[in-house]
């Protein structure tokens, strides 16, 4: 049986194991014995019919085989784990800092690993994550938290959780990069005298590595002085993505550029291929060298060195990983005077990362990194004698390049729902000035006391980031779309096998090969396959979880409106990160209207990041004109409309009705933000849904007392998330929801929503859901009434947690019908 058959089958179990909604008995490994017995035996017979059953069979085996051997993995990292009743309290804990410290205006954030945990009868995880606040110790002596380097040996008094990140379809998956990270607690250190640096630098072998890639970026600031691109250059040297502002990101990623921001093959290949280069020319000066060990192994060894040092210094991320291993086996084949053919390098390369880290088949990195190397192996198969020449190899790198462009568009659909149309031309420019210039000049200034070198790359970085601004500038850069169906997904990749496989030696790919006009035929689903659209008269809303936020989209068959756009959070956004992936996967490719209930924070956080890259046709708030989200929506859709009782349209026979607050509240220069808050009636034929923002509890008896007859409605989004100013008994009793969500951060700080609240609903007999335990909750209003589901529940990962708060009252499980109540 073939290796490669083997070790996709161990591949596929791994990945066959993320998802799982629950890690299964590892009992059941113990079936993989009477398998391998069954393997040997029919393996052993005569029969023709029977050695083929041996090799399915062994391919069985060898997926249960990576499938226990993941689930495996996920027992062990999953045992350390932060007891619930040491989740918010004090603990103190002494240990070492393991990771590159993270700097912005309110905090430092770091990794640590947990040494001994000082407070008695408690447990802490041993890996954790910590942010380190800027105190207070008065209104105008803000005191930033104590210098950190990775290594120092430190006793912290410290509060923590489990992770927990929101859930929404399209949107990532905190949870599971945390367990991938083998994070298991995150939290903040507590101001306390007790906090103090043990030691500056520890005797221990593992954290060499991280204070060298601090100390190069601590000089690459001293050399650049705040130049533009110094945080892509730092991470060109050190594999830091968190370096590089957010505008630049956009600029990579709109340009199909990002993964020269990413150190793997390219880099990695370059440096080792300098290395080996630089090594066998002086050893081969050397005849004293030469009698010992040849020139081509010498060079190999310090080749691999070399790649190994810059793999480590860049954290030894996923494509990292694959273009060492990958080069590791070429170099052990060159020792060895033996050809290895690249497809089994590749499975090899597959099998370690794998191996290594299960959960690496769930990073985007994974699958980009490995597709982009199977490509170029596809595409050139046959091929290398055209390599002999000049003209032979632009014509090659030209082939790859576009093969790259177009293989890779069924994958960045699938995990981004977006790729760049510039970047065949992005990469043209870019790949050779970074790989060839500005990665070395980096690299040669790492070194002590080469500082020239640098200069001279900005210099060269700063044409090449004009070139991809300019790029970016274009009309149409990206192609952004919907999130296409798995099984389009997995047609197109056929069909861009269908398109490259070997034919012709030249460009083009209508020649060589029969039918190859078949591969673009597969590749169609990809962007004429629509998602579903709610029918007529029909109302599908989502309530996103955008933590302690509000979020909803409701959709009718031909409109779609926004309420709200959750928090800001640090140097981000609910906006960027929650609600923009959300309407590119769904394919709402426009925003018929955007209403900001109220000028809080946690409503109105994202709604800059909304107004600035999706297209918005009508924008309403209760915000004041001079406000600057308001500027922004009036420069973006000509119009502010400031939200008042009374305003109403229909879209699809669905109305859509502001209830409050009255017009004259505008009159009032100092009305408070919460009893400003716009409050929106759905109603349909098969139900309604009331959405009050944060009104509080005389904002709600002013509604009973003027729209009571407007205000029964079939599911109610609570409130002002639970709290106790607002959801008093009579407007709860009045509203009568069939379905009542609260939208609520995780152990959020305000305690929401409060028990006295949720007491109220329960009386009623409502059905409750919450966002931290359900995630986004999606719900559907036909003609078969009304079905709901928790986003957590239906796409559950077995690195979920469960929490003890969701399984207490009326609290549902995520799904029901109206028909089942």
């Amino acid at each position: 049986m073939p290796v490669r058959l083997g070790i996709l089958s161990f591949v596929l179990g791994t990945g066959l194991l993320q998802w799982q909604a629950d890690l299964p008995a590892m009992t059941l490994a113990f079936l993989l014995f009477p398998l391998l017995v069954a393997v040997i035996f029919c393996w052993r017979s005569q029969a023709d019919f029977l050695h083929v059953i041996s090799r399915c069979l062994l391919l069985v085996f060898l997926l249960g085989c990576g499938y226990f051997w993941a689930a495996g993995k996920a027992y062990w990292r999953l045992a350390d784990d932060l007891p619930e009743e040491w989740q918010g309290r004090d603990v103190r804990i002494t240990g070492f800092v393991s990771s590159l410290p993270r700097y912005d205006s309110r905090k430092v954030g770091f990794q640590f690993d947990v040494e001994h945990v000082i407070t008695p009868n408690a447990h802490v995880p041993k890996h954790i994550s910590l942010s380190w606040y800027n105190s207070k110790a008065n209104h105008r002596d803000i005191r930033p938290p104590p210098a950190i380097s990775p290594g120092e040996r430190w006793q912290l008094t410290v509060r923590l959780k489990r992770p927990h990140g929101t859930a929404n379809p399209h949107g990532f998956d905190y949870e599971r990069w945390a367990l991938e990270r083998n994070i298991r607690a995150v939290g903040y250190v507590r101001e306390s005298g007790d906090n103090m640096r043990l030691e500056s630098r520890t005797l221990s072998l593992s954290y060499p590595i991280q204070q060298t890639r601090q100390q190069i970026q601590q000089r690459f600031d001293q050399i650049l002085q705040h130049r533009p691109y110094a945080g892509v250059l730092k991470t060109l040297a050190t594999g830091d993505q968190r370096v590089i502002p957010a505008d630049h990101w956009q600029i990579f990623t709109r340009t199909g550029t990002n993964h020269l921001m990413a150190i793997s093959g390219l880099h990695i290949t370059l440096v080792a291929s300098l290395v080996y280069g630089l090594l066998f020319s002086l050893w081969r000066r050397s005849g004293f060298l030469l009698l010992r060990l040849p020139a081509r192994q010498a060079g190999v060894v310090a080749g691999v060195i070399a790649a190994l040092g810059y793999a480590l210094l860049s954290g030894f991320a996923i494509p990292a990983q694959r273009a060492f291993i990958m080069l590791t086996v070429i170099a052990v084949a060159i020792w060895c005077n033996r050809m290895a053919a690249p497809s089994i390098v590749m499975v090899i390369a597959l099998f370690m990362v794998v191996l290594l880290d299960p959960w690496a088949v769930l990073s985007a990195g994974f699958w980009l990194s490995f597709g982009a190397v199977a490509i170029i192996m596809l595409v050139m198969a046959g091929r290398l004698g055209i390599l002999n020449t000049a003209e032979g190899r632009l014509a090659g790198w030209l082939r790859i390049q576009w093969a790259i462009t177009l293989g890779l568009i069924p994958l960045l659909l699938a995990l981004f729902q977006q790729f760049s149309l510039v970047s065949l031309f992005a990469n043209a420019i870019a790949i050779p000035l970074v790989s060839l210039i500005v990665v070395p000049l980096t690299l040669l200034s790492a070194l002590p006391l080469l500082d020239f070198p640098l200069m001279l790359a900005h210099g060269v970085l700063d044409f090449v980031m004009g070139f991809l601004q300019w790029l970016n500038a274009l009309p149409q850069s990206v192609w952004q779309q919907h999130m296409p169906p798995f099984w389009a997904v997995a047609t197109a990749i056929v069909g861009v096998i269908w398109l490259l496989l070997p034919g012709s030696l030249g460009l083009s790919f209508f020649s060589g090969f029969p039918a190859r006009w078949l591969g673009l035929l597969a590749i169609l689903p990809l962007f004429l396959v629509f998602p579903d659209r709610p029918p007529e008269k029909a109302l599908w809303l989502t309530v996103l979880d955008v933590g302690q936020g509000l979020a909803v989209v409701a959709q009718t068959h031909d409109h779609a409106l926004l309420f709200d756009t959750g928090p800001a959070f640090g140097e981000s956004n609910s906006g960027a990160h929650v609600v923009i992936p959300f309407l590119r996967g769904e394919g709402i490719r426009k925003l018929d209207k955007m209403i900001v209930s109220h000028a809080d924070s946690d409503h109105s956080g994202g709604a800059l990041s909304i107004l600035e890259v999706w297209p918005v046709n009508a924008f309403a708030s209760s915000l004041d004109q001079a406000h600057a989200i308001a500027q922004t929506a009036q420069f973006v859709t000509g119009e502010h409309i400031q939200c008042h009782a009374g305003q109403s349209w229909y879209w699809n026979d669905v109305r859509f009705e502001i209830l409050h607050p009255p017009a004259e509240i505008y009159q009032n220069p100092q009305r408070k933000t919460n009893s400003s808050s716009c409050v929106l009636k759905i109603t349909t034929e098969y139900g309604s849904v009331l959405i009050p923002a944060d009104i509080e509890w005389r904002s709600e008896q002013k509604l009973l007392e003027h729209s009571p007859h407007k205000l029964p409605s079939t599911v109610l989004i609570a409130p002002h998330h639970g709290s106790l100013t607002s959801s008093s008994a009579a407007f709860v009793r009045h509203v009568n929801p069939e379905l009542s969500i609260f939208t609520v951060g995780y152990r959020n700080r305000f305690g929401h929503p409060r028990q006295e609240v949720v007491a109220r609903y329960q009386e009623i007999g409502t059905t409750l859901l919450r966002s931290d335990c359900n995630g986004a909750v999606l719900i559907r209003l036909e003609r078969d009434g009304l079905s709901v589901t928790g986003w957590r529940q239906a796409r559950s990962r077995y690195w979920h947690q469960k929490m003890q708060d969701c399984e207490n009252g009326n609290q549902s499980h995520g799904s029901f019908k109206h028909s089942d109540r």
